[in-house]
């Protein structure tokens, strides 16, 4: 019976994260929290950077170092990030392009793969 209840529990937790990362939340109401998703469109970009305007607001995107991959995104394009908000900017895991293909950026748990620098030997 435990475990039943321990499988529900953890079901429910696991459905509400999804749930979470499909719907997109205004960027003014971001918060700090893990596997939030943003929609907008593409403004200003500079290296794997670039600034997500909603209607409600804008914030940088940040999509990683170019040292360790390059994006492709441009100006005037509708995406989805789904990411967490970090001290001023929003911390991108993937991007989802409106003709839906996904640019995987960096797993969601833990330091991103490029943690240790350009020098770091595991990249």
């Amino acid at each position: 019976m435990k475990s039943a209840i321990l499988f529900a529990l953890v079901s429910t937790a696991a459905v509400a994260r999804v749930s979470i990362a499909q719907n997109p939340v205004p960027i003014q109401t971001l918060q700090r929290q893990p596997g939030v998703a943003i929609s907008g469109e593409v403004g200003d970009v500079v290296g794997n950077d670039f600034v997500l305007t909603d209607g409600t607001g804008q914030i940088v995107v940040d999509a990683g170092p170019q040292w360790y991959h390059q994006i492709n995104i441009a100006s005037g394009e509708q995406v989805t990030v789904v990411g967490e908000y970090d001290e001023g900017d929003f911390d991108a895991f993937s991007i989802t392009r409106s003709n839906g293909e996904v640019i995987q950026i960096r797993p969601a748990d833990g330091p991103p793969p490029w943690a240790g620098g350009p020098q770091r030997q595991d990249r």
